[in-house]
């Protein structure tokens, strides 16, 4: 039988297998052998074990793979998407580096960004997280401005026919949104930690929802994202504003920190890229070469 794994705990995997009905229910399901390499979205084989039960034999081809990665452990997210939805809002305060990791990431797999301005309800934080985000509307990021609490119908028509995912920090919203969207989720909330500025943890796991043609996952809060499998060159390329001036600097090997000549570096003298991006940029790349470094022993 094949399926899509629509839940993954761990070891232990929910899936919908091909041909049956959404009333008989998802098989859980576990991986042949002790490696587990599965993703939500991802596209199995699998061998029934019992009446409710299956294990997973075969990994079908995917379109592409939302992970991230430290020095010694990688974190599969999600697979075979058309789009990341990353979900900020007004309250608590976001990282506007780890939304660039998380688009550097969705440009590196050839995915289409979409970003999400929750809890616009709350005015007073509104121009600020406004300013926050402008850098990237200013790329061509699309940016939907809501309050999940008082209706999403302006998100709908971005999410019909899609293979959508929600991604960003704890206490942004992802579950309300998934709520509202789709009321039979019942996904756990909680209030807002506001001694910590930051929200709790309330999805522990990734899981997939049917929407509209298509489909939609919620997945866990993220506090950090790592892009040690990407390369510094892979990176570059990732960050759509450097287009233009990569292969331009004055040396073969430039490492875009105060070489004569350095094309990136006029780009951002002259405003064609912008300085916190750039920052961005060279931050995630010098964690990128500690991480080999690291991971090499030295």
């Amino acid at each position: 039988m094949n399926g899509v794994i629509v839940a993954a705990f761990g070891r232990h995997y929910e899936v919908a297998v091909s041909g049956r009905s959404v009333k008989d229910g998802s098989l859980k399901c576990y991986p042949r052998g002790k490696k587990s390499v599965f993703a939500c979205g991802d596209e199995v084989g699998i061998e029934a074990s019992g009446d409710d039960q299956g294990v997973i034999t075969t990994l079908h081809p995917r379109r592409n793979l939302l992970w991230r990665s430290d020095a010694f452990r990688e974190k599969l997210i999600a697979a075979n998407l058309s789009q990341v939805v990353l979900v900020t809002a007004t309250e608590p305060g976001f990282s506007d580096l780890l939304i660039s990791r998380c688009i550097a990431a969705a440009e590196s797999q050839h995915l289409r960004t979409l970003i999400v301005l929750n809890k616009t309800d709350l005015s007073d934080s509104l121009p600020q997280a406004r300013r926050m985000l402008a850098p990237f509307r200013e790329l061509g990021y699309q940016v939907v401005e809501l309050s999940a609490r008082e209706g999403v119908e302006g998100l709908l028509p971005h999410l019909a026919g899609q293979r959508s995912i929600f991604v960003g920090q704890s206490g942004m919203g992802k579950s309300t949104l998934t709520n509202a969207l789709i009321p039979e989720a019942r996904a756990a909330t909680r209030e807002i930690s506001e001694a910590l500025n930051s929200g709790k943890h309330t999805t522990t796991f990734a899981r997939l929802y049917p929407l509209d043609g298509g489909w939609l996952i919620d997945s866990p809060g993220l506090q950090a994202f790592g892009l040690a499998h990407l390369t510094p060159e892979e990176l570059a390329a990732s960050f759509v504003e450097f287009h233009d001036h990569l292969g331009k600097c004055r040396f073969r090997d430039c490492r875009h920190e105060a070489e004569p000549g350095c094309a990136l570096l006029a780009a951002v003298e002259s405003g064609a890229i912008a300085a916190r991006r750039f920052e961005h940029f060279r931050q995630i790349r010098d964690e990128i070469r500690a991480a080999k470094r690291q991971s090499q022993g030295w």
